[in-house]
């Protein structure tokens, strides 16, 4: 079993922002594998499907994007999922809009959602799905970048961005990390 978690903040105020990349990506992920029921569980919206014979949860917490770690924890303790089992699929300021990385461990690049679950699972040794987002013009205040709606072509990096996310994470469970790395990163 395998948990894939989509950071954002919940709420319409927060909806399609750059922030809630994750959460796209999700809805993205939901989609195709035809998730027909979700249910509030440990603190976050959660359904179950099966992918290539794989028991998946897809889940984005309801918790702000800043205590994120508290309902990862407690998917994982319910469902015994060990921290290399998850999947976190979030936006990043270092990568160009419309792309994503992916990666094992490693830094947390200032993003509070995944100090957080670093800091609640006491490792940071999971896969991570990074969805570029880019860095705000000119001297704007990451947060109001972060917590902005894409316009215009920015809008179509970002929807770009969260379907690739999503297709990197199909590709991750069939191919592995190191074959996702060289088609994706």
């Amino acid at each position: 079993m395998r948990l894939i978690v989509g950071l954002g903040n919940p709420g319409d105020d927060y909806a399609h922002t750059r922030h809630n990349a994750g959460f796209d990506a999700i809805d993205d992920l939901a989609e195709q594998l035809r998730a027909t029921y979700w249910k509030t569980e440990c603190g976050a919206l959660t359904a179950k499907v099966k992918y290539r014979g794989e028991e998946l949860i897809l889940a984005k917490p309801q918790s702000y994007m800043n205590v994120s770690g508290g309902p990862v924890k407690q998917l994982c303790a319910t469902y015994r999922i060990a921290p290399a089992d998850i999947v976190v699929i979030h936006d990043e300021l270092d990568i160009d809009p419309g792309t994503v990385r992916v990666k094992f461990g490693g830094g947390l690049a200032g993003h509070n959602g995944l100090k957080s679950i670093a800091d609640k699972l006491q490792t940071k040794d999971w896969t991570r799905v990074r969805a570029g987002i880019g860095r705000p013009p000119g001297r704007m205040p990451v947060v109001d970048w972060v917590l902005s709606l894409p316009k215009k072509e920015a809008r179509d990096d970002f929807d770009q961005a969260t379907h690739l996310a999503a297709e990197a994470v199909l590709f991750l469970l069939e191919n592995g990390l190191e074959k996702t790395q060289q088609r994706f990163n």
